[in-house]
């Protein structure tokens, strides 16, 4: 079953745009946009179960330059 979720992310100050672009270019990531609010950057990601989802998140997303959190959001269907 694959599992969808959307990342918040804050960046470092005037970061949220390079964040975005460089997210856009991960595998997994279907959606990567620069928001206004209390999250700095939204991103829409799909894996194949919730460890890949747990190994994108921290292998490849949290490693760009210039994020400070993230927070995870799996899409539940109810």
């Amino acid at each position: 079953m694959v599992v969808n979720a959307y990342i918040l992310i804050q960046t470092e100050v005037g970061k949220a745009a390079d964040v975005a672009r460089a997210i856009a270019d991960v595998a997994g990531v279907s959606l990567a946009e620069d928001v206004t609010g209390p999250y700095d950057v939204i991103v829409r990601a799909e894996a194949q179960n919730v460890d890949e989802l747990g190994q994108l998140v921290v292998a490849k997303v949290q490693k760009i330059s210039g994020i400070t959190r993230t927070l995870t959001c799996p899409v539940v269907h109810i």
